[in-house]
């Protein structure tokens, strides 16, 4: 699987190329540095484009099937960041990553969550996320994997993030060599096992207190931009 983000219809003229090799595609082009290209070797069974808290901020949720019979679910995130040319506040983004957090939390298949969280894995957000979705850090006990700056090593964060079920494990998680972008790209390999339970323990879920404030967080972000969820099937 490959997933670009803030490609628009150069982007996607030019990854052109990846479709043979990769023949399922899902893409939102968009001119507001927020499109995204999902490209897949494996069969896409269903995929859906979410807008949670504002009609021009996608979220990609795809399911898939292995040829082997494993399904799980890919969802791809770039939230907007609080900053001078985007948000005023983090409302936005906050509702928007706890937003997919309540989606995933009730699929009963495997599912990874990727993408530009424009957060730190440690800030309280991406933690409520992570609580809220039942999801897990891979990073915990591996490395920070810092993305961004691609240009700046000793100035470089974590925020181009991962999470996962239970039943996926990770084999590799790293970034690659600068191309270009202002952030390093992001690698990882995973496998699926229903029947091994090992990484249980692993998954912290949010409190009622933490829940209700996830719900505040939402309904902030969505007030923030007068939006209500929509969603475009494929």
């Amino acid at each position: 699987m490959f997933l670009t983000m803030e490609s628009n219809s150069d982007w996607e003229e030019s990854l052109r190329t990846l479709e043979k090799d990769y023949p399922f595609q899902h893409k939102v082009t968009l001119e507001n540095t927020y499109g995204m290209h999902f490209y897949s070797k494996i069969e896409i069974m269903d995929a859906k484009t979410h807008y949670f808290v504002a009609d021009d901020i996608p979220s990609i949720e795809i399911h898939l099937k292995t040829k082997d019979g494993f399904s799980f679910v890919f969802f791809g995130v770039h939230p907007p960041p609080p900053s001078p040319t985007e948000e005023e506040t983090s409302k936005e983004r906050d509702g928007d990553l706890l937003s997919t957090a309540k989606r995933v939390k009730d699929f009963h298949k495997p599912v990874i969550v990727v993408g530009d969280f424009n957060n730190v894995a440690w800030s309280k957000s991406s933690v409520l996320f992570r609580k809220v979705s039942h999801l897990i850090d891979p990073r915990i006990g591996r490395s920070f994997v810092s993305t961004f700056h691609a240009k700046y090593r000793l100035l470089r964060f974590p925020i181009d993030l991962m999470f996962h079920s239970e039943d996926i494990f990770i084999d590799k998680l790293t970034t690659l060599e600068n191309f270009g972008s202002d952030h390093l790209p992001v690698y990882c390999e995973f496998f699926i096992d229903h029947h091994n339970d090992a990484q249980e323990e692993r998954v912290e879920k949010a409190t009622s207190e933490e829940k209700a404030e996830a719900e505040e967080m939402i309904q902030e972000g969505k007030e923030e931009d007068g939006n209500r969820d929509t969603v475009a099937t494929e």
